[in-house]
């Protein structure tokens, strides 16, 4: 599943979910080492023809752990004001090296040369926030579900 069916199946948590991601330019990706240890990086994201997209660097070490195990976890800068929630993303990432959907990446975004282009498939979509002062809410859609929401008090 790609953006685009989450904007189809919950085109509201994916405008508050691009919203978050588009308030900060910076945001936290945590891939697998070849050990199976979690690495965290900073990374731009950019939500272009129904996909979102994640750029790196050559051979930077998120691209290689990305190359080797295709899963990933992606956090949203909650920055100073998380009035609107958390936002996180799960789901793995293939690279793209050719083809119309590069050359539009390319052409819109302007990337420096050469770069790493993955193109992801959800497997998780997140959404938490306080709600009233009282309550903290979870929206969490997976594909094929509708998004469940839950409140703890």
């Amino acid at each position: 599943m790609n953006w685009a069916a989450l904007t189809t199946t919950a085109p509201e948590l994916a405008a508050l979910s691009e919203e978050r991601f588009g308030a900060h330019r910076h945001h936290v990706l945590a891939t697998l080492r070849r050990d199976g240890s979690p690495r965290t990086s900073g990374l731009e994201v950019r939500f272009l023809g129904g996909e979102l997209w994640l750029g790196m660097m050559p051979n930077s070490l998120k691209a290689l752990d990305l190359l080797r195990d295709p899963r990933f976890a992606l956090q949203a800068n909650p920055g100073a004001d998380m009035g609107s929630g958390d936002v996180r993303i799960s789901g793995r990432a293939f690279e793209v090296e050719d083809g119309a959907a590069r050359a539009a990446y390319v052409e819109e975004v302007e990337p420096p040369q050469p770069f790493h282009l993955f193109r992801t498939e959800l497997t998780e979509v997140v959404r938490t926030y306080v709600e009233d002062e009282t309550y903290l809410v979870a929206q969490v859609w997976k594909p094929g579900e509708p998004v469940r929401t839950l409140r703890r008090r």
